[in-house]
């Protein structure tokens, strides 16, 4: 059933009328798909593979996990993105079904991918050899050539001539997240395992499907109605009219609109659904601005984790993190200036109209920032920074907070580099800090200049000093802010050793010039 109503004609107060009556799922076609998927999961887990062994083992399904599409009539292939999961945001068009498929044969992400193909070959055996247990007319796909071992296999199911075509796609994944809940955290480690374990960006996500389900599923009734909405905007007028080209799979708008909300209504169950989908529109219409990511199922205290999600984020923005699977960057070489485009043409549209355009939900394309702020002799201060606010309003909060009179010099340093100045011009966002970062603050006076001291284990910290002081006296000041003492230092710049009486404008050594230290080592009696 088709929606009666054009969105783009539908008042901005009838938003939630317009959701009732025409994508709300229907009885009919629901019950048809429930029993595809029930006849389907029954042939997978007791027929399909019996008496079959791969690399000497049998193969058990442990569980079969569904995830529904809804299509609008639209064959979607598919891609790691979630689809609709069993989330409660199915439409009321024609649905797909995604069969993802845990076996026992996968014991780590590296035998799902040796054993994949193998795998979907027993399926589609099976499939053709078996179809007429499963009541249905089964097709199997043709796949077309392919560069790259295939990860699912897709078969199309119809019922009776009259009805729907119902297009199925399995996928074989590793049963990576064992019996942990769904609501939980995971154990760092297997996300480490994950991100050492050479895949391609999102090629094991769907060994995630069951959290990806959990964190939509979780949502209140009044989001996923939101989330209907703009899934029934990308099917309607961006599918249509973009069928051949590269688009943002559905999860990633999807994930954006529960970004929108949280930080819009601060997770509040009661709002507006038309400011909603103003603010989603807004967000995409300004894509370039966008990098979110959560930290339901993994965080930064994993040292290899967290390494790679700073990674991830410093990537081409729009960046939006499954929360399900860090290797999986939704906004990743997909054609969003075509989704900003329409997105432009929807905020002029009757339901983006309403009485006061300035009232709404703000959200910004990426959350505020935790900056710990840390100046020698001094206790470390923490606040919270939009990544797109200059550097200048930093120093402004800094100034007030520290009671400096002179020029600030801020400056951060990332693991393995070296301490970088930030510009009072630039923003967080510029130097592609969007998580908790620690700043060094250091207050300069007239002609002094501003050097960073490398300890051994890589870290920096920046001192002031005027250009014609000694080694000796830089020696002093480190050993003031709980360094080594003067004669335990020996410092270096450029390879060479620096002795005691020179200056600093003697040995050419300029602003914001990097000097190692290392500790000397006294010999033991």
């Amino acid at each position: 059933m088709e929606p009666c109503w054009d969105l783009y004609e539908t008042p901005a107060d009838s938003l939630d009328t317009f959701v009732c009556q025409s994508l709300q799922p229907q009885r009919d076609w629901k019950e048809e798909v429930q029993d595809a998927w029930e006849r389907t999961q029954r042939f997978l887990k007791d027929q399909c593979f019996r008496d079959e062994l791969i690399a000497d083992q049998e193969i058990r399904v442990l569980k079969v996990v569904k995830i529904k599409r809804p299509n609008a009539k639209i064959k979607v292939t598919w891609e790691p993105e979630g689809g609709s999961s069993g989330k409660g945001t199915t439409l009321n068009y024609s649905s797909d079904v995604d069969l993802v498929l845990f076996l026992s044969c996968f014991s780590s992400f590296q035998d799902q991918a040796c054993l994949r193909e193998a795998i979907i070959s027993i399926i589609e055996e099976k499939l053709t050899h078996c179809s007429k247990s499963l009541a249905y007319n089964i097709t199997v796909a043709q796949h077309r050539e392919r560069t790259r071992v295939p990860r699912s296999l897709s078969f199309e199911v119809q019922a009776r001539k009259n009805s729907d075509i119902i297009s199925v796609d399995v996928l074989p994944a590793f049963n990576a997240i064992g019996n942990f809940p769904p609501n939980s955290k995971l154990p760092p480690e297997i996300y480490e395992t994950l991100i050492t374990s050479g895949g391609c960006p999102g090629e094991f996500t769907p060994s995630f499907t069951e959290l990806q389900r959990h964190f939509v599923k979780s949502r209140p009734t009044k989001l996923k109605n939101l989330l209907r909405l703009v899934k029934h905007w990308y099917l309607q007028y961006l599918k249509h009219k973009y069928r051949k080209v590269a688009l943002p799979p559905k999860y990633a708008l999807e994930l954006l609109t529960i970004y929108a909300w949280e930080i819009g209504t601060d997770e509040s169950e009661n709002f507006y659904l038309n400011e909603g989908f103003i603010a989603v529109m807004k967000l995409l219409r300004d894509y370039e601005d966008i990098c979110i990511y959560w930290t339901k199922y993994y965080d930064f205290q994993n040292e290899v984790v967290r390494t790679f999600i700073k990674q991830q984020l410093k990537e081409p923005r729009p960046v939006i993190l499954d929360p399900a699977d860090p290797t999986n960057n939704l906004g990743r070489e997909k054609r969003w200036d075509l989704v900003a485009k329409e997105a432009v043409h929807c905020l002029r549209q009757a339901c983006c109209r309403t009485e006061d355009p300035h009232q709404g939900w703000h959200v910004q394309g990426a959350r505020d920032v935790q900056v710990m702020v840390k100046q020698t002799g001094k206790e470390a201060w923490k606040f919270w920074v939009d990544p797109y606010s200059p550097i200048w309003k930093m120093k402004v909060e800094i100034k007030k907070t520290f009671g400096l009179s002179g020029q600030q010099r801020l400056s951060f340093q990332e693991p393995g580099r070296e301490r970088q100045l930030l510009s009072s011009q630039r923003t967080l966002a510029y130097y592609g800090i969007f998580s908790k970062v620690t700043v060094w603050v250091l207050e300069t006076f007239s002609s002094e200049i501003q050097v960073f001291v490398k300890d051994s284990s890589g870290q920096s910290k920046p001192y002031a000093i005027h250009p014609d002081n000694s080694i000796y006296d830089l020696k002093k000041e480190i050993e003031e802010a709980g360094g080594p003492d003067v004669a335990d230092q020996i410092l270096k710049f450029q390879g060479r050793k620096l002795w005691n009486r020179r200056s600093l404008s003697d040995l050419q050594i300029e602003d914001c010039d990097t000097i190692t230290l290392i500790r000397r080592e006294h010999s033991s009696p």
